[in-house]
């Protein structure tokens, strides 16, 4: 079992090495290491799709508190974003030109909901993205140290956890939406507390399988193309991380 992360469960990660699966070897194709996927270049990538992600966020947050009404571009970019996920999971030769976009249209969607718990809950936005910040620094120091190491084990547990979420998420909405269920996580109820801090432990492990993931593709020294793949997937983790740390703590502060 492999990430959560449907860039990380891609095919593409998996190692080919010359052997098919029937046990029938092919000739090998070697590739110059300039060409293969790395550490160093995955990560300048992540930070270039954060960079274009901030930009992007400011967009939407200046039209907010400009007095513009800028929830067509949040929920396009969360539209659009969602697609070239899509997409990129189906084709990740086109990475280099998806993964960027990604981040754009992303943005927009980061910089409008950011705005709108800004505007409810002032200095929340600072919060979320100093605990996002800590978060993924905390999870890539225990990672780097193999103080967590992933095993197969770890990998199911995360797995099936994060599943059951999205699974209670897509019920609990689409309930909402023809019924008059009210989910538990609504509201700032302890319970609806504990479910937010429940997920966020689940998004922040999902980062030890986009690490290991990673690296186990420049292990398998993968294309160039698969650093963009690398970085929009962990870039799709660290947004959802953020915005679950938003929504507790505009529970938190909405019980004072």
């Amino acid at each position: 079992m492999n990430s959560k992360n449907p860039f990380f469960s891609n095919k593409s990660f998996k190692n080919t090495s010359g052997v098919s699966s029937d046990n029938v070897t092919h000739q090998a194709t070697v590739i110059d290491y300039n060409d293969t996927m790395t550490v160093s270049g995955t990560i300048n990538k992540s930070f270039l799709m954060l960079i274009l992600l901030i930009a992007s966020a400011a967009i939407t947050w200046m039209l907010t508190f400009g007095g513009y009404n800028a929830m067509i571009l949040t929920i396009g970019g969360a539209i659009i974003g969602f697609i070239l996920v899509l997409i990129a999971s189906f084709k990740p030769q086109y990475s280099a030109f998806l993964a960027p976009g990604y981040a754009v249209f992303e943005g927009l969607f980061i910089g409008g909901i950011s705005a709108l718990f800004e505007t409810m809950y002032p200095g929340i936005v600072i919060q979320a993205v100093g605990a996002t910040f800590v978060t993924f620094m905390v999870c890539f120091a225990l990672y780097k140290y193999e103080i967590v190491k992933v095993t197969e084990k770890f990998k199911s547990i995360v797995i099936a956890a994060t599943l059951a979420i999205a699974t209670y998420y897509l019920i609990t909405w689409l309930l909402s939406m023809f019924t008059s269920f009210q989910p538990l996580h609504y509201g700032n109820s302890w319970m609806s507390i504990g479910i937010s801090v429940f997920v966020i432990v689940i998004a922040a492990l999902n980062l030890f399988l986009d690490f290991d993931q990673i690296e186990k593709g420049v292990q398998n020294k993968l294309p160039k193309y698969m650093e963009w793949f690398g970085a929009m997937g962990l870039m799709i983790t660290l947004v959802w991380l953020y915005v679950e740390f938003l929504r507790l703590l505009s529970k938190l502060a909405s019980k004072d």
